[in-house]
């Protein structure tokens, strides 16, 4: 692993986290993650941000550092902009190699640092727009709150224009040999596009107000470099970034994409009879459409669909009295993700009684959705019930392009 220089004195030192592990023990990481860290030296060398024991990283983040004649015992300060153990995991092994390292965070991160790891020396609280003088580099320091746990900041050299904003402007996806957006071809792009938008979805999604005053609290930086912990480092385009987090942000009060997400769950094909009526329906329109089933599919998936969405649409047998099991997991991470402001059809067959839609009723009650009337049917769907479905599909589709 080597490191790679973004401008003057700043470089990126980063592992590329391969494993079948979880993020955050919850998300599916097929194709991996970065944990990026950087490297600004001056007089003084500063660290900004650090890594957990995963997949090898402490090993790739000193290799990386040994290939410029540094290491872990020559950080001067350790910058932590976010205290996620994903950041912060290796901190007690940090000490025990540099005992001598500041350790900067806001007041929030610092009283983690204390409870999360129990270290008590050495440790600096920073304040908004504090700077921290490296002797030819500086650092400034900027709050940005809820992006996406209370204690995180942004760190700012303006020296070479480079913002280290940690979670914020993330992506799930691990980097190989490369690490600078000049560097990928259009569909590598489509990869982590899609990637940062899952990763948005399932990590960010909740805080999009935080996101958005965040941005607004950067805007008159000017910022030649975006340098995130999760993802690819924005030297050439990083204004693209930016753009992406605060459309993504804005799905959260509206307007999201005039596209329809379907997501459906069947036990013996009943309810999949009518969801594929119903997707005819949305097509003959000429309206986009995302199809997800569960619980084959992870939902992080379908929740990154759904987020970007005007409208959706979810299908579920009845299973004993309630909703299809699988289908009340996704609503509950709708929930706590929120998922608002969507425009809804819920549909579905049951068995020898319904039930389904008491529950779901209930689960949705804080999501603002205007939904359509739902339909359900008991076991397979007639003929004519499908023709109703489908011609409902194509209503839904029809709002959504109005």
């Amino acid at each position: 692993m080597k490191a790679h220089k973004i401008a003057g004195s700043v470089v990126c030192v980063y592992a590329n986290v391969e494993s079948t592990d979880l993020f955050e023990g919850i998300w599916p990481i097929p194709r991996g993650v970065s944990l990026n860290c950087y490297l600004v030296q001056g007089k003084k060398t500063a660290l900004i941000d650090l890594i957990r024991d995963w997949s090898e990283a402490p090993k790739q983040v000193e290799s990386a550092l040994a290939s410029i004649g540094s290491g872990f015992d020559k950080i001067d300060y350790l910058v932590l902009n976010h205290l996620e153990p994903d950041h912060t995991g290796w901190l007690r092994e940090f000490r025990k190699i540099n005992p001598h390292a500041e350790i900067l965070a806001t007041a929030k991160g610092i009283n983690l640092v204390k409870t999360f790891y129990k270290e008590e020396q050495g440790l600096r609280a920073v304040k908004d727009g504090e700077k921290l003088d490296l002797g030819g580099p500086e650092l400034v320091f900027f709050e940005t709150p809820n992006i996406h746990w209370p204690e995180t900041m942004m760190t700012w050299e303006p020296q070479s224009g480079t913002l280290f904003s940690c979670d914020g402007f993330g992506s799930f996806g691990s980097l190989g040999s490369r690490v600078f957006d000049d560097e990928f071809n259009p569909e590598e792009h489509a990869f982590y596009e899609a990637e940062g938008l899952r990763y948005y979805a399932s990590i960010i999604s909740s805080f999009s107000s935080f996101v958005s005053r965040g941005i607004d609290k950067i805007a008159s930086l000017d910022i030649k470099c975006v340098a995130p912990s999760h993802g690819i480092v924005w030297r050439e385009k990083p204004q693209t970034i930016i753009d992406r987090y605060r459309r993504y942000a804005g799905y959260s009060t509206g307007p999201a994409e005039k596209e329809i997400t379907v997501i459906w769950g069947s036990m013996y094909g009943n309810t999949w009879q009518g969801v594929d009526a119903v997707i005819r329906g949305i097509k003959a329109e000429g309206v986009p459409c995302h199809v997800h089933r569960i619980p084959d599919e992870d939902p992080s998936y379908s929740l990154a669909d759904a987020f970007r969405s005007s409208a959706l649409v979810l299908a579920m047998p009845t299973y004993e009295y309630a909703m299809f099991p699988p289908m009340a997991y996704v609503l509950d991470i709708f929930r706590r993700k929120h998922i608002f402001g969507k425009t809804v059809f819920r549909i579905g067959s049951w068995g020898w009684a319904g039930g389904a839609k008491r529950e779901y009723e209930a689960a949705i009650e804080t999501l603002k959705w205007e939904s359509v009337p739902s339909m359900e049917w008991a076991g397979a769907p007639t003929g004519q019930e499908l023709a109703v479905l489908e011609e409902r599909g194509r209503e839904l589709a029809r709002i959504v392009k109005a």
